[in-house]
């Protein structure tokens, strides 16, 4: 079963902290696993909702109640952010209570002028699946159709959730915060950031394509984050000697959310569909490492203003990557175009190809991976070129 796998996220010892992920991604779960005698609060349930939304001071009570309990789990925080000055205040008292807080989002905390309990909780994050925590159990067929959410994964019929998963965002969380006047018309700005998934952002054709504002398109991209359903890169510049571009490319944080955001018929081609679809795979895997990763790391990309590319750039401590994405059974030298004049710019940078072949193998000293085996070895706790050799 899903719910034994053990993750690879490490809890911060004797602190409190907040636990953020998208919904699907395992927080709840995790949480009920690693801290089984825990006091739990979830404020999705609607008793507990009305209750510390109508009194926070209720923490309190609850506390004193049981005061054997030092450990305090609060699912989906920022249902009621009103909490939080009363657990700072907790916290400064110095009793030993740790209070580990899940949640989808921050935004409802900022805007209600709650706080993230002023350094005295630290900031963690939770991600879908790396393929290294399924190990055996892992498809890369099934993750490039359904994503690696592990409600996702765990379901008899994948597709089925899937369809219910945009909707309950929608519901539950975009319209339940007021942040949306028109739904239908954030549901179709969602279908057609499906095809910018792997694509730079311009905010003037979506804008055009989705019949609103730049300004609304902004608006909507910024939702997207602070809900965690979508990450951008950055255009890599460091020691930049050739002109790039300046837009940022646009990912969905799992790639069964892009499938099925991505409306598919017989005018559109599946080959290029797979291919963005695997680019995303790899991309969130590089994502969640570089943020686990106690030293700051950054992703980008890199992209010159004549078209040469490279999908991803990793860059920290602890090395320094470029990694392209081929959705190809073979690797041919034009392929590597992209990949070489990076490495004719950057020759400290350790370059690898992953492609949808069976063998590693090196092309013009390019290390050339499979896809499964490149991310069946991605482990926060190595670094990426280990892992590659």
């Amino acid at each position: 079963m899903i719910e034994n796998i053990p993750r690879f996220f490490s809890a911060p010892k004797d602190q409190s902290y907040f636990l953020f992920g998208a919904r699907g991604a395992g927080k709840s779960t995790w949480t009920k696993q690693y801290y089984p005698g825990a006091l739990l609060l979830n404020l999705l349930e609607p008793e507990d909702f009305r209750n510390y939304l109508a009194k926070p001071e209720r923490l309190r009570d609850l506390l004193l109640a049981f005061p054997e309990k030092k450990t305090i789990v609060i699912d989906e925080i920022q249902k009621v952010p009103t909490l939080l000055p009363l657990i700072h205040s907790i916290l400064e008292e110095k009793r030993g209570f740790q209070f580990v807080m899940t949640g989808s989002s921050a935004r409802k905390i900022k805007r209600d002028g709650g706080d993230l309990l002023g350094g005295r909780a630290a900031l963690c994050h939770m991600y879908p699946f790396f393929a290294a925590e399924l190990a055996n159990l892992f498809s890369l067929e099934k993750a490039l159709n359904f994503g690696l959410l592990p409600l996702v994964w765990n379901a008899s019929d994948p597709l089925v959730l899937l369809r219910g998963y945009a909707g309950m965002y929608l519901k539950e969380e975009v319209q339940e915060e007021g942040l949306i006047r028109n739904l239908g018309e954030f549901a179709r700005f969602l279908e057609v950031m499906s095809f910018s998934h792997g694509c730079l952002i311009n905010a003037t054709n979506i804008a055009r394509e989705c019949d609103i504002s730049r300004r609304t398109v902004e608006s909507y991209l910024t939702i997207l984050g602070d809900f965690l359903l979508s990450f951008t890169l950055p255009v890599f510049t460091k020691r930049a000697k050739r002109e790039l571009t300046s837009h940022p490319k646009f990912y969905y944080f799992d790639t069964g959310v892009f499938r099925y955001l991505r409306l598919q018929g017989p005018l559109d081609n599946s080959q290029e569909t797979d291919g963005v679809a695997l680019e995303g795979l790899i991309g969130q895997h590089l994502k969640a490492w570089c943020d686990m990763q106690l030293d700051r790391h950054s992703l980008s990309f890199w992209r010159t203003q004549s078209g040469q590319e490279v999908d991803f750039v990793v860059y920290g401590p602890r090395g320094f990557w470029g990694i392209e994405v081929k959705n190809s059974t073979k690797v041919f030298p034009k392929d590597l175009k992209g990949i070489k004049a990076f490495r004719e710019e950057y020759p400290e940078a350790q370059t690898i190809v992953v492609y949808r072949g069976k063998i590693p193998c090196i092309i013009d000293e390019i290390l050339c991976m499979p896809a499964e085996k490149f991310l069946l070895q991605i482990h926060p706790d190595q670094p990426i070129y280990e892992l590659a050799i």
